[in-house]
């Protein structure tokens, strides 16, 4: 009998990562300055959520917003979009709203300049 309860609740746990369909909170219509993206070195190291880092991941770093979060990040200049969930902390400069992984920034066209202004909207 016990074996057959740690069969079913190890089949309950989840893979360690946050889930996928959290809202922003409430109140929170987003928010608009600079996006960056994380440098290669990063790739397979721990975030703040506790998963790796993967640059091929649409993932990001927001200061607050809660792990699971999905936001759309528009790039303002060029009107390109994506959609990514929150699994770390960041970005820590001044001015950035968001750290983007590689592959995001590369759908915002933005691999090259490094930063780009974004407008960050919730994703219901």
């Amino acid at each position: 009998m016990l074996l057959l309860a740690v069969v079913l609740l190890a089949g309950c746990a989840g893979r360690g990562g946050h889930p996928a369909g959290v809202e922003a909170p409430a109140g929170w219509s987003g928010e608009q300055g600079q996006a960056s993206y994380y440098a290669d070195r990063y790739h397979g190291r721990r975030t703040a959520s506790g998963e790796r880092h993967d640059r091929q991941a649409l993932t990001a770093a927001h200061r607050t917003l809660p792990f699971g979060s999905r936001v759309r990040v528009t790039r303002l200049d060029n009107g390109r979009e994506t959609v990514v969930r929150i699994n770390d902390r960041g970005p820590f400069v001044r001015g950035r709203v968001i750290d983007l992984s590689r592959r995001a920034a590369e759908e915002l066209d933005m691999v090259r300049r490094g930063t780009a202004p974004v407008r960050i909207t919730p994703e219901r």
